[in-house]
């Protein structure tokens, strides 16, 4: 069997109401003719949205295909027992030019009793913002289910909200059942669960071209909110030049921040796991196995639990990247 090498995927754009132009302008990412191109999926195992190949010999094969085929060897043994050929994480980048809906997301728990593969527990990790810009992670106050009907029945649910002036670099971590939404003018990368399990609670009475306002899912999420109130939701974090410096680290991935301006070697038999590099500033080498790769900004790239051993090489003068593992 051939030898497995970084891989690189075939980006999944989605066009929505509230999308823009930075996927484009900013991680050079061509999109075509989608008007609002909101999101680019990086790497994803939803079904009907499976990430396919697009470099080497695996080319034109999708994620789930070789996963069945190297099991381990793509995502490491550990995780091939626990999710088979299911891909356990979401990898995309997001682009609001406007408002996202105020959303919750349910745990794995509630996901399972409702038939649904997953939960959705995320992250993101802020790329750009305009002056101003802000999101919503978790609410303003103490809060329970009562207060909370009472002001979303009232038309006052963001009186509730936490919302944070936000800028780049800023991490937020979304647990399961925590309410949040993405402002306007802000680009993020958002590292999640396999699940596209979303219920929306507010849209500010948006409309789309036909003048329909889209589906809210009050009852559904009613049962999937954690309504435990934290003051702080801004993840606070150090940064160390030519090391991996931890974002997040939780049951479902961990989340480090590589700044580098020298050779960095790497060598990841111990995590038992694929690692995932979304590129977000400057321009890098993978070296291994006597070979190279070339990666730029707006590039994710996913080494195989296999390939143990290699190299990150600077092709700038200073890289940037999301370094990420299950």
């Amino acid at each position: 069997m051939s030898k497995l090498y970084p891989l690189k995927f075939s980006s999944i754009y989605k066009d929505k109401i509230w999308g823009g132009q930075k996927i484009k302008t900013e991680l050079n990412k061509d999109f075509g003719t989608i008007p609002n191109c909101g999101e680019s999926w990086e790497i994803s195992g939803i079904p009907g949205n499976i990430s396919v190949i697009n470099n080497g010999f695996l080319k034109g094969n999708n994620l789930e295909e070789v996963v069945e085929i190297y099991m381990g060897d793509i995502v490491g043994d550990r995780i091939f027992k626990k999710f088979g050929q299911n891909f356990p994480l979401l990898i995309k980048f997001i682009d609001a030019n406007d408002d996202l809906s105020v959303q919750v997301h349910p745990d794995d728990e509630l996901a399972k009793k409702r038939n649904l593969p997953f939960g959705k527990t995320e992250m993101w990790y802020v790329l750009n913002a305009s002056e101003g810009a802000r999101l919503n992670c978790g609410f303003n106050q103490p809060m329970n289910k009562e207060k909370y009907l009472e002001k979303l029945n009232s038309g006052k649910l963001i009186d509730i909200l936490n919302f944070a002036e936000v800028k780049a670099g800023d991490v937020f971590f979304v647990p399961a059942g925590r309410v949040h939404s993405i402002g306007k003018g802000i680009l993020l990368a958002e590292i999640q669960q396999t699940s596209d399990a979303t219920y929306r609670i507010y849209d500010f009475n948006r409309k789309d071209a036909q003048g329909k306002t889209r589906e809210l899912h009050t009852q559904l999420a009613l049962d999937a909110f954690d309504f435990t109130f934290h003051k702080d939701v801004r993840t606070n974090y150090n940064k160390e030049l030519n090391k991996s410096s931890k974002l997040i680290k939780c049951p479902y991935f961990t989340t480090n921040l590589l700044e580098f301006d020298q050779t960095i070697e790497k060598d990841i038999f111990h995590l038992d796991s694929f690692v995932i590099y979304m590129c977000t500033e400057g321009e890098y080498k993978i070296n291994y196995n006597k070979t190279s790769i070339h990666i730029k900004k707006g590039e994710t790239v996913l080494i195989p639990a296999s390939l143990y051993e290699y190299t990150l090489i600077p092709c700038t003068d200073k890289v940037k990247l999301l370094e990420i593992h299950a």
